[in-house]
């Protein structure tokens, strides 16, 4: 179901299922609300007002930041936009503000697509989608990206979900992360080193999320035998959200900030297949064949 009320995010998706109900806006392709059994699991933001930090947005043709947009693609440099001014960065991909075509799957399931076209520092054309489909306790998430250049295109993808237990004062819940290394990075939040995890940043035993403050890249994540890393966000009383990550999600950004809005304290918990400045460091990054689809997928659960 669409709504028609005129949103700066766009048109409004509202997926049901018994009782799992999610809102997708059309900007970002972004999840902007679920809940599951009425908690809230991923906080929402006033319907007229831009997309908050990032909220749920896919990130594509790169996740996170690229120093001064200038990176070597073979013998050219490029030069990308600079959409973080503050830091001189391009920052989050070319598909931030683009209002996608939605498909209407079932009222369960969705799929948004946009095209990136070649740009300003990106001259390739690639197809995106992005299918979210209800699950009997969250959501799945599927991207893929297909390569319509004549030449192998560089890529990468994250998503930038928030996440809550909306009846739980955020400061008590307990943030397990499974990674055991850390980026280290500089005062324009790009990446200078790698470290194991130590301190507030060790959060493989889990760390109550009042006592941390994050903005941080995680990397050598453990997986499951079913082959998903799983970060948890716990309640006292046991009950946890799990952002879980499929194959070639192989890092993770957390963000923490008190500036979300109706949240005095937000998370965010951002599956990527690329770290910060995977343009230029090569990390993560894949190139797509000429007519190559690359599919991922995510999702996250509460019980």
């Amino acid at each position: 179901m669409h709504t028609a009320t005129p949103s700066p995010t766009g048109r409004q998706i509202i997926l049901r299922r018994g009782p799992v109900v999610a809102q997708i806006a059309q900007v970002g392709a972004s999840l902007r609300d679920l809940e599951v059994g009425g908690v809230t699991i991923v906080p929402p933001y006033p319907l007229d007002a831009p997309t908050p930090a990032c909220s749920g947005v896919v990130l594509a043709p790169w996740p996170n930041r690229v120093r001064d947009g200038i990176w070597q693609d073979g013998d050219t440099t490029r030069a990308l936009a600079i959409t973080e001014p503050a830091l001189r960065n391009a920052s989050h991909g070319l598909l931030r503000f683009t209002a996608y075509e939605i498909e209407q799957d079932t009222d369960a399931t969705v799929t948004l697509r946009a095209q990136i076209v070649p740009q300003t520092g990106y001259p390739y054309l690639v197809d995106t989608a992005v299918e979210y489909a209800l699950t009997a306790d969250g959501i799945r998430v599927a991207h893929t990206l297909t390569n319509h250049s004549a030449h192998p295109a560089p890529v990468a993808l994250g998503t930038h979900p928030f996440v809550t237990i909306g009846d739980v004062d955020p400061r008590e819940l307990v943030l397990r992360i499974p990674a055991e290394t850390y980026f280290e990075t500089d005062e324009r939040l790009l990446p200078i080193g790698e470290s194991p995890v130590q301190g507030g940043v060790d959060l493989r035993a889990g760390q109550r999320l009042g006592d941390v403050t994050l903005d941080t890249g995680f990397a050598t994540l453990h997986r499951d035998t079913d082959s998903r890393v799983r970060t948890t966000l716990t309640a006292p009383d046991g009950r946890a959200v799990t952002v879980w990550q499929g194959e070639g999600f192989d890092y993770i950004q957390a963000y923490t900030t008190t500036n979300y809005p109706g949240q005095s304290l937000a998370l965010a918990v951002e599956p990527m297949t690329a770290p910060a400045e995977a343009f230029n460091s090569g990390r993560g990054l894949r190139h797509l064949a000429p007519g190559e689809t690359w599919t991922l997928e995510w999702g996250i659960t509460f019980d």
